[in-house]
This record gives C-alpha cells, structure tokens and sequence, in this order.
C-alpha cells in the first residue's frame, strides 16, 4: 500500500470512527427519546399534565437522532435498499453502486444542504431564535444548526466510502475493513 492511500485510509478510519462516535450517542439518545415520550404520554393522561417544553424536547432530541443517526446508518449500511435486485448482483457491482452513489449523490446533496443550511441556521442564531410557543423550548437556533453538522457528518460518510469502495474498485487494496455494504458483500 503507497503512503498516499495510507494516508486516505487513515483519514477514513478517523472519520469512520467519528461517525461511530455519534452513531453510539445516537443510540443512547434514542432510548431517552424514548423514555421521555413516555414519561410525557402516562403524565398526560394519568394526570391531566402537559408542558409545552416536554413536548418541544421530544422532537428536538428526534432531530438530533434523524440527522445525526443517518450518517451512521449510512456507513455501517443499514439503509433501506431495493434488495430484489441489489442482492443479486456481484460484489465488483455492489461497489460500484455504492461508489458511484456515494460520488454522484450522497457527497453532492449533503454540500447543497450544509451550503443552504448554513444561513438558514445563521440567520436563527442572529435572532437568538427560540419557541414561539409560551413555554416552549429558548434554544430554536440549536435545531437549525442540526441540519449544517448532520449533513456535514453524512458528507465525512460519503468521504470515507469513497476512499474505501474506490480502493477496493482500483485493486489497491482487497479490503480496508469497509464496514457496512461498503465491502462490496
């Protein structure tokens, strides 16, 4: 291996392990998701008592799961695919597709949302944006700042399966431990 791709398969370890990171602080944060929706629904109806805040935290905390979490999911392959069809393709054609989609689509698409998102989520932090509602959540501009860093977490992604399936597409290498679908199985 020439000191160039070992360069590059450092920099997709380091960005794997990142994402692996926050796919594990995902996880965590889905089970207090959980427990919080919970804890708001018996409080509702065995009590008769609601917060506005409560309510406001639960679709926080589910958008720092869905747009932090699918970087991860990406990457460790778990995303919904056609299979009928994927399934039965060679492993040569497995990587393409994921090269190929990883190039032409995901790298693409998440630098157009952080690029869009970025003065979406200044122009909130400008206004120290918070809840219209009374009683709601002050820190609105954090939400908005959630779609910059998940998009830019799913470009890393996209990065690191670059390098990897191109690699292995270039006979460089027969596998840098490509987790997920990126090892062409």
């Amino acid at each position: 291996m020439t000191a160039r791709m070992k360069l590059l398969a450092g920099a997709a370890d380091a960005a794997d392990w990142l994402i692996d990171r926050v796919g594990g602080f995902t996880a965590w944060l889905t089970l207090a998701m959980v427990l919080l929706i919970s804890g708001n629904t018996l409080s509702r109806y065995f009590f008769n008592a609601s917060t506005v805040w409560l309510q406001e935290l639960e679709w926080h905390l589910l958008a720092v799961v869905a747009l932090w979490g699918i970087s991860h999911m990406q990457l460790r392959g778990s995303q919904v695919r056609v299979d009928i069809f994927y399934q039965h393709y060679s492993a040569r054609t497995k990587l393409w597709i994921e090269f190929l989609t990883a190039v032409l689509v995901m790298l693409p698409f998440s630098l157009f949302v952080c690029f869009l998102g970025w003065k979406f989520a200044a122009y909130s932090w400008s206004l120290a944006e918070i809840s219209p509602d009374p009683g709601g959540l002050p820190w609105r501009w954090a939400v908005k700042s959630l779609v910059v860093s998940g998009y830019a977490l799913l470009a890393i992604t996209a990065v690191s399966i670059i390098v990897r399936t191109g690699a292995q597409l270039a006979g460089r290498v027969p596998a840098l431990g490509t987790p997920g679908a990126s090892n062409g199985t």
